[in-house]
């Protein structure tokens, strides 16, 4: 249910963007969203909360930009990385013929990119200069930037990053840009280290703080997020950059600053207040929208995993008309799996309407869900395989299992045990309607640790468990994905792609916005430079190595 689709394109790709050769027009195009004027948000520390939700709201994207709050994340985010993650698809014959195989939809995948850089991005910079006096304010907005721009790096490539607002030359590589955010995350720790020994009972960003769990939301926290973000992209950089990595992970460990460790410490852009509902919620329950994939019923459905229920709904009856090559029919009786996991595969190619699959899983995500960033599950698998490289001296057993348990419990789904010791493996995907989309498991890892396997076999257990904990945040998903080829995937029926994405080797990026070729030629000439490779889908990032380098 795209809303205002034209317009939302008009919009953006007529307009002049902020994050271009005109960068220096960005407050006039960023007017702030309360009308507030600089002098009134002085008061009661306006000046500081309205630009920091805006900031914390535009991670995962649920910003009002004037047209609706939660259809811009749909095209943003979930008609891609949600979906080229594995953990979501929807049979939608509107959708089917264009991301879905490759036939990449410019008006959706450029959505990212403009929005963070024409709301967003500006929101950080102007509250990095306000916070100049307020070392633990100016630390968060420091570690908030690397948290969102990390995202888009991770999707695009090469970002405007270190001069952003600057003219000229202001594209960074995506190795320059991964040495920019660790350098922003050494300076946000100071800060904050610096205003903590300063003020050691203050906690001024308490109120306004949408991000760390309740009871938590200490300016210790942050630091324990910030070190566990470092921990994050240092792991992504250990197949090109070994070096770099473990410079950043020996100082991530000596830090002593702790990482995020247990079940209750998730980081996610919190509903409670309000000020933030999650916008997959709307696409999922009230459109319909947000279904299962193949590949997370293979894993979950083959694994017995008691997570299954809390990440989806299992498939239900009804009754559903459709139309094939011989006319309408209908479907009056449960569906054939009814009660049990059942995805949907990506690739298809459909796009005569078979509302059968809408029997199909949905996800459990509401409104009222907080939209995960990062998980304490998620960390520990990233110390897992810190140890498995040999770049820390913990103990990858242990890290792995302490992950999968950390998952379970955040999700309450009960003891770990029996599952840690499981021989399941995924399930062959079989189409409930059309034969032509069954596939065999291209997974065959168990959940249970084997010291006697090589070191891919045991990262490919890491990483896919990782994947099972970073649910449902198909971004890091997809990234992780992408950089391990870990979980292996389902691949697409039909590619679309014109020979720009190889089916096997599957999407490795989304293209810039087809918009800068005209309007701003210079500035896509030095994006498309920094990447080394076509602008397609089918070019890899900086970090994607093609294969784990140990």
């Amino acid at each position: 249910m795209i809303k205002n689709i034209s317009k939302f394109a008009a919009v953006l790709f007529v307009s002049s963007l902020g994050f271009t050769a005109c960068t220096n027009s960005f407050e006039n195009d960023n007017k702030d969203k309360t009308g507030f004027t600089d002098e009134l948000q002085e008061y009661d520390f306006q000046k500081y909360q309205l630009k920091f939700e805006i900031m914390q709201s535009g991670i995962y994207f649920n910003y009002n930009w004037g047209d609706g709050k939660n259809w811009p994340f749909q095209i943003m985010q979930n008609l891609g990385q949600d979906m080229y993650s594995g953990y979501f698809h929807d049979m939608n014959n509107a959708f089917n013929d264009k991301n879905s195989t490759y036939a990449i939809n410019d008006g959706w995948t450029s959505s990212n990119w403009l929005n963070t850089y024409k709301f967003i991005m500006p929101e950080i910079i102007k509250c990095e200069a306000i916070n100049a006096d307020q070392q633990g304010l100016l630390g968060i907005a420091k570690i908030i930037k690397v948290e969102t721009m990390h995202r888009i790096s991770d999707v695009y490539g090469p970002v405007v990053y270190t001069k952003f607002g600057k003219d000229g030359d202001n594209v960074d590589t995506q190795e320059a840009a991964y040495k920019a955010f660790f350098a922003d995350l050494d300076e946000g720790i100071k800060l904050i280290q610096d205003f903590k020994k300063e003020n050691p009972n203050a906690e001024p960003f308490k109120d306004v703080d949408l991000l760390m769990p309740v009871g938590k939301r200490t300016m210790s926290q942050w630091l324990k997020f910030a070190n566990s973000l470092r921990l994050r992209l240092a792991i992504r950089v250990a197949n090109k950059d070994k070096a770099l990595a473990q410079a950043q992970i020996t100082k991530a460990f000596e830090s002593k600053l702790g990482f995020i460790e247990g079940a209750n410490e998730t980081v996610a852009v919190s509903t409670a207040s309000g000020k933030y509902t999650n916008p997959l919620g709307e696409i999922n329950m009230a459109w319909s929208e947000v279904y299962m994939g193949a590949t997370m019923e293979s894993l979950l459905n083959g694994y017995q995993d008691p997570r299954a229920e809390k990440f989806y709904q299992p498939a239900v009856g009804g009754n559903i008309t459709w139309k094939d090559d011989t006319g309408e029919k209908s479907l009056n009786e449960l569906f054939p799996t009814a009660g049990t996991f059942k995805g949907i595969p990506q690739g298809t190619g459909l796009t005569t309407a078979d509302n059968r699959y809408k029997l199909h899983s949905k996800s459990t995500v509401a409104q009222k869900t907080d939209a995960i960033l990062m998980t304490a599950a998620e960390v520990w698998l990233l110390r897992a395989e810190a140890a498995l490289r040999g770049l820390s001296t913990e103990n990858a057993k242990a890290c792995y299992e302490t992950g999968v348990k950390t998952s379970f419990a955040q999700w309450g789904a009960g003891s770990a045990d029996a599952y840690l010791t499981s021989h399941n493996v995924p399930t062959d995907y079989k189409d409930a309607f059309n034969a032509q989309y069954n596939m065999k498991a291209l997974i065959t890892t168990t959940p249970n640790w084997d010291d006697a396997t090589t070191q891919e076999q045991q990262l490919e257990k890491i990483v896919t468990q990782k994947w099972l904990a970073c649910y449902p945040e198909g971004t890091e998903a997809w990234t992780e994905q992408r950089r391990t080829g870990y979980p292996k995937l389902f691949k697409v029926k039909v590619n679309n792609s014109g020979n720009k994405i190889d089916t096997d080797v599957m999407i490795r990026r989304l293209p810039f916005p087809a918009s800068l070729q005209k309007d701003f030629p210079a500035q896509y000439t030095a994006l498309t430079n920094a990447l080394g490779g076509d602008d397609t889908g089918g070019t890899r990032l900086w970090w994607d190595a093609g294969k784990n380098n140990f």
